[in-house]
């Protein structure tokens, strides 16, 4: 859409200094200022005219621009009450037809539980140092999401899309892996974030399953399953999931019940044999 204009590092660092705003790392803050960057997103992200996008921590509005240009409505959740006072201000500025399809709720994502539309899908620059517990509160509560894109850590976007037996496998990639498919979507420089990181980044996409593999006291059942097994990964399954079942015997019986040997350790299971484990588990 013509009428919107994207922002660049000149207008990110005006706009910082307008609103006296010095990026945190408390809060996550690294500000995009590329616009490439940003339609490379969205892209990636698939948005599509009247899709309701819910965006994380968008800062001084760089991305929230880039989902407008695309068409979408977007519901941008802030917790910096300078940014979400500021944003609806700038889209009027540099997307003035767009302003209406904007709608900013000052929270913490966290506590977020209901949203004034109901959202397609996510695409965010997630706050680093709270991306994963981001993340999966929002596909916990918002099932209407069906897709989306993060920007994240490098290293944490690579844990939540990996598959059994790799390194980096862990709670993440499970818990994820309860929700839908995922996978890397490439890599973005630091240079298009302002300040510059002193980590990589990376996209990772992800398609929500269609139908939910179980219910919500399977997915608790399933969850703290998860994150006993890895809560010490040399540990064999038979003895760090004890605490759960109760002691060594208990629980490589119930992995026995479900077909995997008590020897095994929570990298090598898959998904599937969690929830298996936690259907088991009554």
């Amino acid at each position: 859409m013509s009428d919107v204009r994207l922002l660049g590092p000149a207008e990110i660092r005006d706009l910082a200094e307008l609103l006296d705003v010095t990026p945190t790392k408390k809060l996550g803050q690294n500000f995009v200022i590329d616009g490439n960057t940003v339609r490379r997103i969205v892209r990636v992200g698939e948005v599509e005219p009247g899709d309701v996008v819910v965006e994380v921590g968008p800062g001084l509005g760089s991305l929230t621009l880039g989902l407008l240009e695309a068409g979408a409505h977007v519901v941008a959740v802030e917790i910096d009450g300078r940014l979400a006072e500021q944003l609806p201000i700038t889209v009027a500025q540099m997307a003035p037809e767009a302003a209406d399809r904007l709608t900013v709720v000052h929270r913490d994502a966290l506590a977020v539980t209901e949203l004034p539309a109901r959202p397609d899908r996510l695409v965010a620059n997630l706050p680093y140092n709270v991306s994963v517990p981001v993340l999966l509160h929002l596909l916990e509560h918002f099932p209407s999401l069906k897709s989306g894109v993060v920007m994240v850590q490098a290293e944490v976007g690579h844990r939540i899309a990996a598959q059994p037996g790799s390194k980096v496998y862990g709670t993440p990639s499970v818990k994820a892996a309860w929700y839908g498919t995922w996978r890397t979507a490439g890599n973005v420089s630091r240079q298009i974030f302002w300040p510059v990181p002193n980590v990589d980044s990376v996209l990772v996409a992800f398609e929500r399953h269609a139908t939910p593999p179980g219910d919500e006291e399977l997915r608790k059942r399933t969850f703290e399953l998860v994150d006993a097994a890895f809560q010490q990964r040399r540990k064999t399954l038979r003895q760090s999931l004890a605490r759960v079942y109760g002691d060594p015997t208990a629980a490589a019986d119930a992995l026995e019940a479900a077909g995997l040997a008590p020897s095994l350790r929570g990298e090598q299971l898959s998904f599937d044999d969690f929830a298996r484990l936690g259907v088991a588990r009554v």
